[in-house]
């Protein structure tokens, strides 16, 4: 597999310098253990590079960290997704990949020009009626410009960096071969599941590259906030209806103008207003933070809870203050899904934390791990413990940050792993609580999180909804039940004609095989060996009574062959204990 795996020459190159840096950072025993350093000296050698004396100095979370920056775009979003794995890394890990900045210098102007002119149908300077060659913005994919509608308003363009789409490609398909290149040669690392990681980032990170998408995402989440507000803030001042006709809005979603909008440009609303981390233009706009605060989070809990569709990176920089106490969204290249069983999962939990229930807990867990637990018992026993110590907390005292990564320190203790969906929940309902405590030090997520709790409980028990659960259940065993007879029979019709095929895959089945390979060719060299040297030996012994000079001759060149054969031999278990070892 990885002979073949490097043979891919349009990929080459670039898993040199994957290579390359891993060492620079002090990585060169993973490099080996994954047999990548043995496939690359076949087609021309790894670079040789010395470890710089600060570098092996650095803690490994900090070398990780250096090393995801340096090798790019795919490699900082991977790092930025390992950050909300909390259930998988430890807080110093979490920690260091939280500090990936995805920014990168401007791309060259007449480039973009360039790809703007095909996608929009015509320069930007022609099609829009002013348009800033110098970005707002720049990050490793892509660059957002400012421009202003010839029928007036301003609109932000973000244009995908041009030629970025095949160096993510080659890198998503390296980060595939070593997903299970270290799932076969590591098999510590299988608990952590590195092929089914990968290809759910590769998902995602292509999403991320269709702006289309995007914008998509941004349409269905202003949807779902028509009409929504705010029962006990007040109404809108004549000034601020004025000043921002659409001041009755609580929260923000930049319209799309989908003219203009594809997979590598989008058009969207310019948002006017002050960045989530920049408090002291808070202060001097004279904003409320207790209420901006509010607003934010029932913003986030009604995209979570009540409409499963949310915004899965609500961080500073993704967040706009405006005036009236408003709140602006942007960036819908991330989110998150909650389906229906999901969402019911949630609410067991939930409904387990507020009662005190430790074995409701550990149902929820047993689901999200296919019961693949090492001490059930204990298991019930750490959930029950925790579930002790934050039931008896005030509502107003509980720190629900801390709360979740005390439980997600337990389900590492567990070796449990959380379902891709819901560790991205996580880190929202993190990130959403710094945000709140960073305006109003009074803040508490989870006294603002319970009424909508309740609502959702107090519905999912609802007869109507229970009904509804019955009823689906009742069609699902139906249709089973119709299906079942017909797959029977196709199966005993195929057993009747001798066509019945089972797949078997075994682990690592084709390693297995060549190794058998190649111990069957030095049992084989083995005996060519012995019979050269026992022939060998014989036509000596009978060249000497009838002194002919071709039978000795033969003899020697016998021995000769054995010995070049016995050297091989040698060299061959050498080597194969060697990169055993490795």
């Amino acid at each position: 597999m990885l002979w073949e795996a490097v043979g891919a020459a349009r990929d080459l190159g670039r898993l040199r310098e994957i290579t390359s840096v891993l060492i620079r950072y002090g990585f060169g025993d993973l490099i080996r253990r994954l047999g990548l350093a043995e496939a690359l000296g076949r087609v021309g050698g790894i670079p040789h590079l010395h470890e710089a004396a600060e570098l092996a100095r650095l803690d490994a979370p900090v070398r990780v960290r250096r090393a995801l920056e340096e090798l790019g775009p795919t490699f900082v979003k991977l790092g930025q997704l390992l950050a909300t794995r909390m259930d998988l890394l430890d807080p110093e890990w979490i920690a260091e990949f939280g500090k990936l900045q995805d920014q990168a210098p401007p791309a060259d102007y007449a480039e973009i020009k360039r790809q703007l002119t095909e996608d929009l149908g015509g320069a930007p300077e022609e099609v829009f009626a002013a348009f800033d060659p110098t970005p707002i913005a720049a990050a490793s994919i892509a660059q957002v410009h400012r421009a202003r509608l010839r029928e007036g308003g301003e609109v932000a363009v973000k244009v995908r960096r041009p030629g970025i789409r095949p160096v993510i490609e080659a890198d998503l398909r390296w980060l595939a071969r070593i997903a299970e290149l270290g799932g076969a040669e590591i098999p510590e690392l299988n608990r952590y599941r590195p092929a089914e990681f990968i290809r759910q980032f590769a998902q995602s990170l292509r999403r991320e590259l269709d702006f289309a998408v995007e914008c998509r995402n941004a349409e269905r989440i202003r949807e779902n906030f028509i009409g929504f507000a705010d029962p006990i803030s007040p109404k809108p001042s004549l000034a601020d209806l004025l000043e921002a006709p659409n001041a009755r809005e609580i929260v923000i979603i930049p319209r799309v103008y989908w003219r203009w909008t594809g997979e590598r440009v989008c058009v969207q609303q310019y948002i006017e207003g002050i960045r989530g981390g920049d408090l002291d233009a808070v202060d001097k706009a004279g904003l409320d933070r207790k209420t901006l605060a509010r607003r934010g989070t029932r913003a986030v809990l009604k995209m979570i809870i009540e409409d499963g569709f949310f915004h899965a990176d609500p961080h500073p920089g993704n967040v706009f203050y405006l005036p009236g106490e408003r709140i602006a969204f942007v960036d819908f290249g991330m989110v998150g899904r909650l389906g229906e069983g999901r969402r019911e999962q949630l609410t067991r939990l939930l409904f387990g934390l507020t009662r005190g229930d430790g074995e409701r807990v550990t149902e929820v867990l047993l689901d999200w791990s296919d019961d693949n637990v090492e001490d059930e018992a204990d298991l019930t026993q750490d959930v029950q413990a925790f579930v002790d110590q934050y039931h008896s907390a005030a509502l107003k005292d509980l720190r629900l940050g801390a709360a979740i990564l005390d439980f997600l320190a337990l389900l590492r203790a567990h070796q449990l792993l959380l379902p891709a969906d819901l560790a991205v929940l996580f880190k929202a309902f993190i990130s959403l609580e710094g945000m709140g405590r960073a305006l109003d030090p009074e803040f508490s997520l989870a006294n603002d999180m319970t009424p909508m709790i309740g609502k959702i409980m107090r519905a999912h028990y609802l007869p109507d909804a229970m009904l509804a659960r019955g009823s689906k259940t009742v069609r699902d065993l139906m249709v089973l039940a119709s299906s079942l007879p017909r797959d029977l029979t196709r199966q005993l019709r195929a057993a009747q004609r001798g066509k019945l095929t089972v797949h078997i895959e075994i682990a690592n089945l084709q390693r297995v095989a060549k190794q058998i390979d190649g111990a069957a060719n030095r049992i084989a060299i083995s005996i060519v060996v012995a019979a050269l040297i026992a022939g060998s030996s014989i036509v000596m012994t009978a060249s000497r009574n009838s002194a002919p000079i071709g039978p000795s001759l033969l003899g020697v060149l016998g021995l000769f062959g054995a010995v070049i054969g016995g050297l091989w031999l040698m060299v061959s278990i050498w080597k194969s204990g060697k990169s055993g070892r490795r």
